[in-house]
C-alpha cells in the first residue's frame, strides 16, 4: 500500500484558491487537504506504470475544483498509458468515472463503471440484491 508522502492543501476550497505542496506531516490545523502533492503523483506513476491490473476506485483530491484536479488527472493519464500497452485497467464508482471522462482517457480503459459500492461487493463476492433478483429461483 502506498501513501501520500506529500499533498496540496489551501485555506479554502474555491477555484483558484491560493495553494502549496506540503509533506503529508506537516499539514496545518487549519488547512485542508485538497490533492495528492507532485512527490505522491511520481511515486504514484512509478507503481502505476509497472502494474499489469488496476482496479482504481476514488479521486486523488477534489479533482471538480481547479487547481485541486492536477493529481487525479495525472493518475487517470497513467492507467490509460498502462492499459494501451495491455494492462487491465477496471474503473469503479462515479467519480472516478467522471474524472477519467474529464481526463479524455474513458475509451482507453478495460472497462469503467458508475458503480463503486456495488463494484467492490462483487470483486469481494457479496451478492448484488439487483442481480440476485434476476437469477432462476426455481
Amino acid at each position: 500500500m502506498l501513501f501520500p508522502v506529500d499533498c496540496i492543501v489551501a485555506k479554502e476550497l474555491r477555484e483558484g484558491a491560493p495553494h502549496r505542496a506540503v509533506p503529508s506531516t506537516a499539514v496545518g490545523h487549519d488547512d485542508m487537504v485538497l490533492d495528492i502533492g507532485p512527490e505522491t503523483a511520481s511515486a504514484f506513476r512509478e507503481v502505476i506504470d509497472s502494474a499489469r491490473t488496476i482496479l482504481w476506485n476514488g479521486p486523488m483530491g477534489v479533482f471538480e475544483t481547479p487547481p485541486f484536479g492536477v493529481g487525479t488527472i495525472d493518475v487517470a493519464h497513467s492507467v490509460a498509458d498502462v492499459c494501451d500497452r495491455g494492462a487491465l485497467v477496471v474503473v469503479g464508482g462515479g467519480d472516478s468515472a467522471m474524472a477519467a471522462d474529464l481526463a479524455g482517457v474513458t475509451s482507453r480503459l478495460t472497462h469503467v463503471s458508475s458503480g463503486g459500492g456495488a463494484s467492490l461487493a462483487f470483486l469481494a463476492g457479496k451478492t448484488l440484491p439487483g442481480v440476485d433478483s434476476l437469477s432462476d429461483k426455481e
